[in-house]
């Protein structure tokens, strides 16, 4: 086992790898920038090491300082958390070089399922149903405009590289193609260093439904079970819950054996994720894989108790897998809480928090690094907070987040927690009657004055 590991990323996620170090003995580091020298995973870890200015690419997404950091604590090991590095190939690798293990997908396996028209092909080698589409890179537009009339509108252009909807454009007439094909292409390009575009039919009426896969070093891999992440605002999820309103135990099955079939079939080592889109038929259809922990992870260690760090930093280590796949006995959801004006259009809210009043009480669990006097960088990603409920069932799971968020208190900045306390109270999200497109009519009801 690991005597100590250097945790490559900051926040929530960092503070939530440095308590499971804890419970397993494992010494920890922590990095951070100038920006985050008050931030909690600064002040709960064994030792904390300065990386850089605020910028993510002079501080956390500068591999040589982060390497420097673990040769000088003697880490052995690095966990990179979500985000900045967590799926580059490079310092995978450069981990690998420097003896220092790397607590998530090796290089070659990133750059196999990082790589969208890659990992469809992987996908369709193993019997994973796949939304039909191009095969691989899309050579030119005369290509793609025949494709897309042989396929039928409408379709969506996907950026091969993209992310975080950099790069996608559905379109839906042929008279609209052309405009769709240049955009798509400048953004990626701009986004990623990276212009290569591949097609694909648009799905109607999709909900994103992923299914949490384990993998060890074995090549033995098994799921427990599904998230269904579809409340989105511009591709960025909002909320998440399981099991999902949508999921019958038939579907659940099928995805679950396509997702472990999926995961052996290219040997996958750690946590990961299959996201799947699926039709208003309950048809599914691989989307990508994510080599990493998931933000919205903590409502699947909810409803099967079980530690998703642990189980990483064990398979990491060598340890193999149960092989058990689980199907959820509660209820749980999670709610994103951002640093953002959901009145002004989700625009990002910095700044010093001056009162913070968390919630409590059976069955509410709230992950976070900030507190009162704490101040929000404007530097990076701005989620604050993820609050999670879990209940025997998905209604009492609703009235205990309902309850939750109206015990949640910030102020000195604005959050999203009005946005979430309206959502819980929105009548096709309490049918369970919702899909990827449900922002784009949810409006804001005005705020109340005190």
């Amino acid at each position: 086992m690991f005597k100590k590991i250097l945790i490559a990323n900051r926040g929530e996620i960092a503070l939530r790898i440095i308590r499971t170090c804890k419970e397993m003995g494992i010494k920890t580091v922590a990095v951070y920038s100038t920006a985050d020298a008050e931030s909690l995973h600064v002040k709960f870890a064994d030792e904390a090491v300065c990386i850089g200015p605020p910028p993510s690419n002079e501080s956390y997404l500068k591999m040589s300082n982060i390497i420097a950091a673990a040769e000088i604590t003697n880490a052995d090991a690095i966990h990179p958390g979500y985000g900045f590095l967590s799926e580059n190939s490079k310092f995978s690798k450069i981990c690998e070089e420097h003896n220092i293990k790397f607590i998530g997908a090796s290089a070659e396996m990133i750059e196999r399922m990082g790589d969208k028209a890659s990992a469809k092909a992987t996908m369709k080698k193993a019997n994973v149903p796949c939304v039909p589409g191009s095969d691989g890179i899309l050579e030119s537009y005369e290509q793609t405009e025949k494709l897309s009339i042989e396929m039928g509108f409408p379709v969506m252009l996907k950026a091969t590289a993209g992310g975080g909807g950099k790069g996608m454009r559905a379109v839906w007439k042929l008279e609209k193609l052309k405009d769709a094909w240049d955009s798509a292409r400048h953004e990626a390009r701009a986004a990623f260093g990276n212009d290569a575009m591949y097609l694909e039919k648009l799905i109607e009426e999709p909900r994103h439904i992923e299914i949490q896969i384990v993998g060890d070093s074995a090549g033995k891999a098994c799921h427990l079970s599904e998230r269904d992440c579809s409340i989105q605002r511009r591709h960025q999820k909002l909320t998440e819950e399981t099991p999902s309103p949508f999921m019958t135990d038939e579907l659940r099955n099928e995805m679950g054996l396509a997702a472990v079939r999926a995961a052996e079939y290219i040997k996958y080592e750690g946590a990961g994720t299959i996201e799947f889109l699926v039709d208003k038929h309950r048809k599914f259809y691989f989307m990508e894989m994510n080599t990493r922990i998931q933000v919205e992870h903590p409502i699947t260690e909810q409803v099967i108790d079980f530690d998703l760090i642990r189980e990483q930093i064990l398979v990491a280590a060598g340890v193999p897998i149960s092989g058990k796949n689980y199907t959820p006995k509660l209820h749980s959801i999670e709610c994103r809480i951002n640093a953002e004006d959901p009145y002004n259009d989700f625009r990002p809210s910095p700044g010093k928090i001056t009162t913070l009043h968390a919630p409590g009480g059976h069955g509410v669990r709230l992950d976070t690094h900030v507190y009162s006097g704490y101040t929000i960088p404007p530097n990076y990603d701005s989620m604050i907070a993820k609050l999670i409920t879990t209940a025997q069932t998905r209604d009492e799971a609703i009235s205990k987040m309902k309850r939750a968020l109206d015990e949640f208190v910030i102020e000195g900045i604005k959050t999203t927690i009005p946005f979430h306390r309206q959502l819980m109270d929105h009548p096709d999200y309490l049918a369970g009657n919702y899909t990827t497109k449900f922002m784009e009519s949810f409006k804001m009801e005005a705020p109340v004055e005190d």
